[in-house]
């Protein structure tokens, strides 16, 4: 197993088309550059800094736009997805590099498969983590997610809505990512039959929904500190704002539809992630759509945070996969 390396990680805050982004980097190589999901931070990489940079890898990870020491634009239409490719491009040259490794999960997934996918030329290999990669195109996104639950709403289009979920939100921020950690992890996520809680009934929270009770394993209360700490500082706002960009997405990118990565790729999933069991479909097209996938892995009973809550399986898996690239 790969040591520790010696020399801590090291914050920096960059310029970049938000204004600024903020990152951390640790180890010196090829540049890897590491995008957290929703609702986290950098930190979500906390795990994969050490061990990559003891591989021999410049590991970066960033505060995404809307995130905690980078900049929040106050308007919606500054969280689509062009936007925020061209902050990781902004980033790869900042430091200097020509080219990067891109690694995303959850959210992070879906900017960095976007990023290869517009800028070929400066990421040259992607990883991807829970959210299996589906080209642009198909039917508009708001109407699809407005017509999955029937009587019940998905948990989407209810964060779709300016300020609805905030209010859910922010008078307990702590409380409620303690909940949607818990909801998402194996051990902690409700029972198979319980009210499912990516959906929400009607007149209800998302919150209605949440296990009541200890935190997830890869969780413990310094960590929640961290996390709640900055969206207790930033407000949810500029997180949510991602996901109230999606139909934009869909006609920012009507030109790539369809369109594969060809790049080297890596996909992790985990058995327990209806991120990844919902979109099967997708994974199994991936001898089109990810033409150059070098690796794919389900991680048997893993929820959602596979790089918290499974982290040496998951950096070992990196790291075999990022030697294979050179």
């Amino acid at each position: 197993m790969p040591q520790t390396s010696a020399i801590g990680p090291t914050h920096r805050l960059v310029p970049s088309p938000a204004g600024r982004t903020h990152l951390v980097e640790q180890g010196d190589g090829p540049l890897v550059l590491l995008l957290h999901g929703f609702p986290e931070s950098w930190y979500a990489w906390r795990h994969q800094l050490p061990a990559l940079a003891a591989a021999g890898y410049r590991a970066v990870a960033v505060d995404v736009r809307g995130y905690g020491r980078s900049s929040r634009p106050a308007a919606v239409e500054s969280y689509r997805m062009r936007e925020l490719v061209e902050d990781n491009v902004a980033v790869v040259e900042v430091l200097g590099e020509r080219s990067a490794v891109v690694v995303g999960h959850d959210w992070g997934a879906s900017i960095a498969a976007t990023s290869a996918l517009l800028r070929p030329e400066v990421f040259r290999a992607v990883g991807l983590l829970s959210v299996p990669y589906t080209p642009p195109g198909g039917p508009r996104p708001g109407e699809v997610f407005a017509r999955m639950g029937g009587d019940e709403e998905f948990y989407v289009s209810y964060f779709q809505e300016p300020g609805r979920a905030e209010a859910e939100i922010e008078p307990d921020v702590r409380g409620w990512l303690a909940g949607f950690y818990a909801a998402l992890s194996a051990g902690t996520m409700p029972e198979a039959g319980a009210p499912d809680p990516h959906f929400v009934g009607r007149g209800g929270t998302l919150r209605d929904r949440f296990p009541v009770g200890p935190l997830p394993h890869w969780l413990d209360e310094a960590d929640l500190d961290v996390y709640s700490g900055e969206f207790e500082r930033t407000g949810m706002t500029g997180a949510l704002n991602r996901y109230r960009n999606m139909d934009r997405d869909w006609e920012d990118l009507a030109g790539f539809a369809g369109a594969p990565v060809t790049q080297p790729s890596l996909f992790i999933g985990g058995s327990l992630d209806a991120s990844t069991t919902w979109l099967a479909d997708a994974i199994e097209a991936y001898p089109t759509t990810l033409p150059g996938l070098t690796a794919s892995h389900i991680l048997e009973g893993c929820g959602h945070f596979l790089q918290q809550e499974r982290p040496g399986e998951t950096n070992r898996l990196l790291i075999e996969w990022l030697a294979g690239l050179r």
